[in-house]
């Protein structure tokens, strides 16, 4: 099976960044600024939008609790390969 195009070049990223620590560490920190500021729109900036409508609202944390579970998956690998000693 071979992997050309768009679908290898993002396999193989991915697993240069999984088994990288360093690059694998930074972008989980990415990750969780970008959360950090994902809330904090959520909860100052679109509060009213967010407050109009159940679906708007339900959407929306919704798609930041999957970020979150995302971040908990790769902060769970990270420690699986540190336990593991890489």
């Amino acid at each position: 099976m071979k992997n050309n195009g768009f679908i290898g070049t993002c396999l193989m990223l991915a697993k240069g960044i999984l088994h990288d620590r360093t690059l694998r560490r930074k972008m989980m920190t990415q990750l969780i600024i970008f959360l950090l500021v994902m809330v904090a729109v959520g909860n100052w900036v679109i509060d009213d939008w967010l407050r109009d409508g159940v679906v708007r609202f339900s959407i929306y944390w919704g798609v930041v609790g999957m970020y979150v579970l995302f971040i908990l998956l790769m902060a769970f690998y990270d420690m699986l390969k540190v336990m593991r000693g890489e």
